[in-house]
């Protein structure tokens, strides 16, 4: 592939006096991998453009990650245009830092348009139909408008949160570092998708009393029949399994990661052996009444879940493995160790040592910003999605790029970003309309 080319002195931007272009072709709203892979094709396309990113490059991976994050798919899989992953640990999986170096490599690779520490107020549409940006720094407009902000905008925390004892700290487990950062005592972790379990395990390793209420989401092995098993589904070409032949189709976005760990070196997480060592398992967290906690009847139900799911990859792998004749060894299947007893659990808050609740519950987006009130139903479902096709919306010029099931399971991931970033530059490519263009007011 071609480097990015710098756009020609014709189409050079020009600030205002608040440090912002007063007028580009192309306005990329964030600065994460996403954005940065949209630069990339859009220098590459000499399309002038701008990146505007809220905080740092690697914000949310700097900020919002606990120390001994890493990553659950292997390195290998890091492939962001033009900057594959060309480290000695192939099948390894980066740390927090490993991994920040990486996107603050691509930052410099690219060498984007960028705009740090910028926040987008408004977006909304002139009646010459370009965008108009309203930023900190000063109004943007802009031809088109990519928003590569990604899903995770505001954390979601239930409303029975605020009425925990005062004594225990509650966060979310954006805020999450490391064990020490908690008061001494017990800590209950709400949730358990990727973010849940992986910090119920850093706690447990620290040697932490910790108690689980588990929830919906599946597991997956992380080595099956001789390789990681993210290596036979790339094989098996599950990730470039399109949101149209999903059997959910676009109800895919609101699906659940399965949860793994690439933490030294890589392992299961299976909650059930954390249980023999001590884990308290509870259902789903339910009500807090006078004082106790009340979980759900559904512990058996939703680990009986995780670990079907986690037992049909590998059917799944099985198949694949005997169709195309492949030579593996073979493995017996996972046997749980452990099942819970009969009937619902509760915790009295005053008996029990907890000190500090974590809420792994997860995120809502937010594109309250967007105002484009005539279109809002053209552009959002009822649950907030945003409504496109490969990126594309309804309104002309506007594009989303980053979000989960975009266009495939890859998407999203720092493996396939790159295509969906691609896709949506060759179609302003396409269609684009240059400044020239714009009707003399503006």
């Amino acid at each position: 592939m071609n480097g990015p080319k710098t756009p020609s002195s014709s189409q050079a931007i020009g600030p205002t006096a608040a440090g912002a272009p007063s007028d580009v072709t192309v306005a990329v709203i964030g600065g994460g991998q996403a954005g940065l892979s949209a630069s990339w094709f859009l220098k590459e396309r000499g399309i002038d453009h701008v990146v505007i990113e809220r905080h740092r490059v690697g914000h949310q991976w700097r900020e919002h990650r606990w120390d001994s994050f890493c990553l659950v798919t292997p390195n290998w899989q890091c492939r962001l245009p033009g900057h594959p992953y060309e480290g000695d640990d192939p099948d390894g999986f980066m740390n927090k830092e490993q991994l920040l170096a990486y996107i603050e490599s691509y930052a410099a690779l690219v060498n984007p348009p960028l705009l740090e520490g910028v926040t987008v107020q408004r977006l909304s549409l002139g009646q010459d139909r370009r965008f108009l940006i309203d930023t900190t720094a000063g109004g943007i407009g802009a031809a088109h408008v990519v928003v590569a902000t990604g899903p995770y905008h505001l954390p979601t925390i239930p409303p029975l949160a605020a009425d925990l004892p005062s004594r225990w700290m509650s966060i979310h487990s954006s805020e999450y570092r490391r064990p020490s950062q908690l008061p001494p005592g017990e800590v209950l972790v709400v949730g358990s998708g990727q973010s849940g379990c992986q910090i119920a395990e850093d706690l447990h390793l620290a040697g932490r009393k910790v108690h689980l209420a588990v929830g919906g989401a599946p597991r997956v092995a992380r080595r099956y029949r001789g390789r990681d098993v993210v290596a036979w589904l790339e094989q098996m070409g599950y990730y470039k399994t399109t949101v149209e032949s999903h059997r959910l189709r676009e109800g895919a976005q609101r699906s659940v990661n399965h949860y793994v760990t690439g933490r030294d070196g890589g392992h299961d997480i299976d909650l059930r052996a954390f249980a023999t060592e001590g884990m308290q398992l509870y259902g789903r967290l339910k009500a807090l009444e006078n004082g106790v906690l009340h979980f759900a009847d559904d512990l058996a139900e939703r680990l009986d879940y995780a670990d079907s799911v986690s037992e049909s990859i590998k059917d799944s792998i099985d198949a694949f493995i005997e169709a195309a004749g492949i030579d593996a060894p073979t493995e017996a299947r996972y046997t749980p160790v452990w099942t819970p007893p009969p009937g619902a659990r509760a915790l009295d808050s005053e008996r029990s040592g907890i000190s500090a609740v974590i809420w792994a519950t997860g995120f809502r987006r937010d594109y309250s910003w967007i105002d484009l009130p005539e279109a809002s139903e053209a552009l959002f479902d009822s649950f907030g999605n945003v409504r496109h096709s490969r990126g594309a919306t309804a309104i002309s010029g506007l594009y989303f790029l980053g979000l989960p099931w975009l266009y495939t399971w890859g998407s999203g991931r720092l493996s396939g970003v790159g295509a969906d970033a691609e896709h949506i530059c060759s179609l302003i490519a396409a269609h684009h309309r240059t400044k020239s263009d714009w009707p003399e007011s503006a």
